[in-house]
């Protein structure tokens, strides 16, 4: 084949030598704009993992890089006039164009042609191609000459920063955060060889024009960061190879997609690679490593598919669909790492200790997790639990066991639980005209002897006209309230967990049936009439709602109050207010379902006056010393919806209005929601409430192993988890993850006490016969 590569970064080198060294008839060119060995930047950085991939496609070419690569295992934090550091990383650095040199070395000792000083204009200067590379970087030609099959999405995010070096050898990955009177700046720093590191200097807009830095040149811009960080460059210079750009030098970063990565233009087959296909921001060092795995995937596919022309559609669809899940879940990982550092002054600087601030760091990506901290650096995470431990109000013995972050308790006002997990509120769609029996005695009590420390039964009605289902529960009558004492009565006196209840009123998605018979399905028969904010129904063929009038709005807070002081005489220890998912009081605040015009509907308050008249109106018949949480769903996702940013006004109103703690969930407000799931996908949204808003927040979605727990905990993202489905499949989730950990002081009751030793060496059994995947 003949194949050309349009630029000569990473990907489009070393594929380049990839495929020569597969195949040596390939007539392969790299085309680059650059003289030879010439090339622009500091170092890059990149993780042990893909070196390793780097070793078993050409050693040769790993050998070479690895004698030139700067390794280094520790994180250093400078922070607060304090220095934390941990080890076991494992990044390695090396100067960007130390890379490039040994590439193209490389290239030409396998006989790639390179053409150095060519300015290429697009694929159509090279029609005898079999296959285009378009590796020319994130300001693409060829991706903007066919925009409409690529079809890019550029966003360009929120800070600034600026790409310097300094010739102060660093010994460890290096974050200095820096305040001044104007917020917060930091600087991401590592050596990348003998004598230079990389000085990444990164803030927010808003900072960075308070300082007037938009009015600065580069050298004045510079002096203003040596300045700022004088205490950690101790007299080294700041440096800059940016002089080809203007003003102050300082970039806004780009996130790239392209809904398409190929494209046959009629006479040659055209592919993205590298950044001209994706970006990631540096906040986890992942652009190069992109590039790379980008240039061995697509090398590995010719490998197997075949290396001639006719194989080259096939090569290229097998490429995108691998690289495409690998790409997404790098991004979803960087995009949380970018926003951690777009939002650490608000969000983080201020108000975290730096023990605490260094855990949120390291995990900002959300893809090191707890347990994966102990493998890197044990000494250090067990200093951290035992910190934790004692600001929960834990005193553990100087050489004692200390509770891992799950399981230390957690008092708001007068409750205090014994751990952070908590049973979600689960619709069963069991009862009988509101009333609970058997089932729910059973379904509540086995989670609560399971070591949940606070169970909630489902959602609880407060009205028969309030029910989602006909086999929804409610309080609204006295044979229900002693139906439910039975639960409440059980859950005290035989478990040491506490019971809460959250209390709603389905709105517009009321009268529908039974889960398992058609969720969301309006009933055939013996419904009843829909009330909501507006008169929109859920789905098209659903029963339209009558928009609530102003009678509606009293008889509907009058009923939230009767099942209040029902639950209060019955002894609940927290009630939730259900504000979330589309329900009735979710309906008001989404302006996709409140379309009023009256002085409930249009703005932020207008949409809030009437959910916070009912939570007002509960507040006040519940008892002072119990609190009440409210589940907000944090994030429509869907267009015109409300937004974390909305969200976290209306966590502000009821905190203002006495709420203690905001559930946090998402989504469920419309039937066209488009939500984006990956792992933990909705814990950012109680992080962002919990760190800005400063109230007390549970995380809900996708938590399910104690590892997760402890990640959200730990790293103050969170007060509370809720786990829902995990504890379906096991109402004894708290007592088997404790077990899974090697927690041993989560205590099981006493009727099941002799199981406990068996099920440990059972654990302890299944993971010494376990494959280890070594051979």
């Amino acid at each position: 084949m003949r194949i050309v590569c349009i630029g000569g970064g990473p990907a489009g080198l070393y594929f380049a030598l990839l495929m020569k060294k597969q195949h040596p008839a390939h007539q392969v060119t790299v085309v680059e704009r650059n003289r030879p060995f010439d090339t622009f930047g500091w170092g890059v950085v990149f993780s042990d993992a893909t070196m390793q991939s780097m070793r078993q496609w050409d050693p040769q070419t790993a050998e070479t890089i690895e004698v030139a690569f700067n390794h280094w295992d520790d994180i250093e934090l400078v922070f607060k006039g304090r220095k934390i550091r941990t080890t076991g990383h494992g990044f390695v650095g090396i100067g960007r164009k130390k890379m490039l040199n040994i590439l193209q070395e490389r290239c030409i000792e396998l006989g790639v042609e390179l053409v150095f000083e060519t300015d290429v204009q697009g694929d159509q200067d090279f029609p005898d191609a079999d296959l285009i590379i378009s590796s020319d970087g994130v300001n693409s030609r060829i991706r903007h000459k066919y925009a409409d099959i690529f079809k890019p999405d550029m966003v360009m995010r929120p800070n600034r920063y600026i790409w310097l070096g300094t010739d102060k050898r660093f010994d460890a990955f290096t974050f200095d955060f820096q305040r001044t009177e104007h917020g917060w700046f930091q600087a991401h720093i590592y050596r990348f060889d003998d004598n230079t590191s990389t000085f990444i200097v990164e803030t927010t807009d808003e900072v960075f024009k308070a300082h007037g830095i938009d009015e600065m040149d580069q050298d004045q811009s510079i002096a203003f960061c040596e300045k700022l960080f004088a205490g950690t460059l101790e007299g080294h210079k700041l440096m800059t190879n940016a002089r080809h750009l203007r003003g102050s030098a300082w970039l806004n970063f780009g996130r790239l997609i392209c809904d398409k990565w190929s494209h046959f233009n009629g006479q040659s087959h055209v592919v993205l690679m590298g950044d001209s296909a994706h970006t990631a921001h540096f906040a986890i060092g992942s652009g190069t490593k992109l590039a790379i795995d980008d240039a061995i995937e697509l090398t590995r596919q010719f490998d197997i598919i075949g290396h001639d022309k006719a194989s080259i559609p096939a090569v290229l669809s097998a490429y995108e669909d691998v690289r495409r899940v690998d790409v997404a879940r790098i991004q979803n990982a960087a995009r949380n790492a970018m926003e951690w550092f777009e939002v650490v002054g608000t969000r983080y600087a201020d108000t975290l200790e730096p023990e605490q601030f260094m855990y949120s760091m390291l995990t900002r990506s959300q893809r090191i997790s707890h347990e994966n901290l102990r493998l890197r650096d044990k000494n250090w995470l067990e200093g951290f639990e035992r910190w934790f431990a004692e600001r929960a109000g834990v005193s553990p013995a100087p050489n004692g066991s200390v509770p891992p972050p799950m399981f230390t308790p957690f008092t708001i006002r007068g409750l205090t639980l014994k751990n952070r997990i908590v049973m979600s509120p689960m619709a069963m769609y069991s009862a009988t005209d509101g009333l609970p029996d058997d089932f729910h005695l059973v379904h509540i009590g086995a989670r609560a002897m399971g070591g949940a420390a606070l169970v909630f039964p489902e959602m609880t009605c407060v009205s028969p006209d309030a029910r989602i289902t006909p086999g929804c529960l409610g309080l609204w009558n006295d044979e229900q309230a002693t139906a439910f004492r039975r639960m409440v009565d059980f859950v005290h006196n035989q478990t040491q967990a506490k019971i809460g209840i959250q209390i709603g009123h389905a709105g517009r998605k009321g009268a529908t049936k039974l889960a398992w018979e058609g969720i969301d399905q309006p009933v055939a028969s013996g419904g009843w009439p829909l009330i909501s904010a507006s008169a929109l129904p859920y789905l098209k063929h659903s029963e339209m709602p009558r928009a609530m009038t102003r009678q509606d709005m009293d008889r509907v807070l009058t009923d939230f109050v009767s099942a209040t002081e029902r639950a209060r005489d019955l002894g609940f220890d927290i009630l939730e207010l259900h504000a979330a998912h589309g329900y009735l009081l979710s309906s008001f605040l989404s302006p996709l379902t409140n379309l009023r015009d009256d002085e409930y509907g249009g703005s932020h308050d207008n949409r809030a006056r009437y959910p916070l008249e009912v939570f007002r109106a509960i507040r006040a018949v519940w008892p002072e010393d119990k609190p009440i949480s409210v589940r907000l769903s944090t994030h429509d996702w869907y267009e015109g919806g409300n937004t974390p940013e909305d969200a976290a006004i209306f966590a502000q109103m009821f905190k203002d209005a006495g709420a203690d703690m905001i559930d946090c969930s998402s989504g469920q407000v419309v039937k066209e929601e488009q939500p984006v799931y990956g792992r933990l996908f909705q814990t950012p949204f109680s992080d962002k409430i919990r760190n800005e808003i400063q109230v007390p927040t549970i995380a809900v979605g996708a938590i399910s192993e104690a590892d997760h727990a402890n990640s959200i905990i730990a790293a103050g993202r969170a007060d509370l988890c809720a786990v829902a489905r995990p504890h379906l499949a096991d109402p004894s989730f708290v007592m088997h993850e404790a077990a899974k950990i090697g927690y041993a002081e989560q205590a099981w009751p006493k009727q099941y006490h002799s199981a406990r030793g068996q099920y440990v060496n059972n654990l302890a059994r299944a993971a010494a016969t376990a494959p280890t995947g070594k051979s």
